[in-house]
């Protein structure tokens, strides 16, 4: 699929990966965001952090799931964006500073709506991984995708 292309539910298909670019993650950025979104001793203080479960400094879980966000929305070129319904996300390992993360996206399922045929149900798994490919998130979602827009152009 180009990925310049506008994406929709009639271009998927199961098995389709999408890769994203890759995001570098420093220790500012992940004290910055835990400061105002996650202020644990484990995000914030590299001090501190060493006395705790992490050993040292780790990235929010939830910096890692808007990382992801971000290279899901980069690499998935659906039409209308990317619609959640919710989904099931675990962090295996923690996200380090100097770590440089990607995202590989794949079409698991793909279930056309019953009562709306403009779009369906894709199920995606997003894996977010650092630059030795250790697996930092896994993120299975279910979106909405729309097909597409039939032309009503008679010639």
């Amino acid at each position: 699929m180009n990925k310049n292309s506008p994406v929709y539910l009639d271009d998927l298909f199961v098995g389709a990966e999408f890769k994203s670019s890759e995001h570098q993650l420093d220790q500012e950025q992940i004290i910055k965001f835990a400061q105002e979104f996650d202020p644990q001793p484990f995000h914030t203080d590299e001090g501190a952090a060493k006395d705790t479960f992490f050993k040292g400094i780790a990235a929010s879980g939830w910096h890692t799931a808007a990382i992801t966000m971000k290279l899901m929305v980069e690499s998935l070129p659906f039409q209308t964006g990317i619609i959640g319904l919710g989904g099931e996300i675990s962090w295996p390992r923690p996200t380090r500073p100097g770590e440089t993360l990607h995202a590989i996206s794949k079409i698991l399922e793909i279930v056309p709506s019953r009562s709306k045929p403009d779009r369906g149900i894709v199920t995606v798994e997003c894996l977010t991984l650092n630059q030795n490919d250790e697996l930092c998130q896994k993120f299975v979602t279910k979106l909405v995708v729309l097909k597409r827009p039939v032309d009503n152009l008679t010639t």
